[in-house]
């Protein structure tokens, strides 16, 4: 596909088009505390309990790119 292998399309898709979506899903956490008028500890509680799935995601990359040396 223009000249890219299958390898770098996936690689970009899932560095850039992960982080991108992971972006959008914050400013969704956002949007929605905002409409629900929640208030700061409402808004924390929405961060906390919504992008904690967000942050174990981002976590498993780190952990996956800086154990890579020992594993392999």
């Amino acid at each position: 596909m223009f000249g890219y292998t299958e390898e770098q399309v996936a690689w970009f898709g899932l560095t850039f088009g992960v982080s991108a979506f992971m972006l959008y899903m914050v400013f969704i956490i956002f949007q929605l505390a905002r409409e629900s008028k929640a208030g700061r500890m409402g808004t924390f509680v929405l961060f906390l309990a919504l992008g904690f799935g967000l942050l174990g995601f981002a976590a498993k990359g780190l952990i996956k790119y800086f154990l890579a040396g020992v594993v392999e």
